[in-house]
């Protein structure tokens, strides 16, 4: 998600197996995680590795779920559900942008 033409802040993509239930929490996680945090200030690229298989092995990726933080910078991988969003939040820098999402009230 990006609001106008502008460039977000933040920018994700996150490596998925789309039928499986940890990949799915994963991307409803991080799309929660983002719109608490950061609404509209966030870019989600998702890759389906079986669709995208070579996209995976470029990047390195060897498990799924697997979240790239691109920007901002330090680029950072985080793995699994992110079903601990205070964990997550802190993960992927954005923790201090928190509300409920990352203090316990959204699960």
């Amino acid at each position: 998600m990006n609001v106008g033409d502008e460039m977000a802040t933040y920018s994700y993509r996150i490596y998925v197996v789309a039928n499986r239930p940890s990949s799915r929490a994963a991307l409803d996680n991080l799309r929660a995680l983002c719109e608490a945090s950061v609404p509209g200030d966030y870019e989600l690229e998702v890759v389906d590795v079986l669709h995208q298989p070579d996209r995976a092995e470029v990047a390195r990726i060897m498990v799924t779920p697997t979240v790239v933080k691109l920007a901002p910078l330090p680029r950072r991988r985080v793995i699994g559900d992110l079903s601990d969003r205070r964990l997550a939040a802190i993960a992927l820098d954005l923790f201090g942008h928190e509300d409920e999402a990352t203090r316990g009230g959204m699960r």
